[in-house]
């Protein structure tokens, strides 16, 4: 079993990406990087919780923007 000490994500929660994201940038700016219907219409975190728990490509696009936000940049806060 391989460990996950090199994994950025590792103890995150995708809830816990979404909220971040949205603290940080705002729905708008999310949804002009990430081009998809539950961040730019009536976006809420519950609605981006169902769509991307069954949505993997978008899913890996939301993580590639919380590590472009919180880790390329060193930037958490």
């Amino acid at each position: 079993m391989g460990t996950q000490a090199n994994n950025p994500l590792h103890g995150v929660t995708l809830e816990q990406m979404i909220v971040q994201l949205e603290q940080k940038l705002g729905w708008e700016e999310m949804a002009k990087v990430v081009d998809i219907r539950c961040f730019s219409h009536d976006p809420s975190v519950k609605s981006s919780l169902t769509f991307l728990r069954r949505t993997p490509w978008a899913r890996e696009k939301v993580e590639r923007l919380y590590l472009n936000v919180f880790h390329v940049w060193g930037s958490g806060s």
